[in-house]
């Protein structure tokens, strides 16, 4: 995940949180806000209450690397906003999760798209 590909100023998250649609799990609130590039940005919030400094940042990297592996439509300013169960949450769960409110908010690529893209 780039540069270009977070949210780094404040404002982009001020802009996300009160502009956006909000879906949520047990784990992970997600808002999401259209953007007129040609990809997506995210963004992370974890907390102090889901934990100290190590746990908060082994969310963020699980986050990173579970976005990475998932391909979402382009257009969109993401922010993943940790409950504090995610703490004791294993990449598996946390996984599943990700993927069921990005399919609810139909930011998923679909089958065809993900076969489209692949040959070229």
């Amino acid at each position: 995940m780039g540069r270009e590909e977070r949210l780094t100023k404040p404002e982009q998250y001020a802009l996300v949180h009160n502009k956006g649609s909000s879906w949520s799990s047990n784990l992970v609130v997600m808002k999401a806000l259209p953007n007129a590039l040609t990809f997506s940005r995210y963004g992370f919030s974890v907390s102090r209450r889901v934990g100290k400094a190590v746990t908060r940042n082994r969310v963020k990297r699980l986050l990173r690397e579970i976005l990475q592996q998932t391909l979402l439509q382009p257009g969109w300013d993401i922010v993943f906003i940790a409950r504090v169960p995610v703490a004791s949450a294993n990449y598996t769960e946390l996984e599943r999760t990700i993927e069921s409110l990005l399919s609810r908010a139909k930011l998923l690529v679909g089958k065809h798209e993900e076969v489209y893209l692949e040959t070229n």
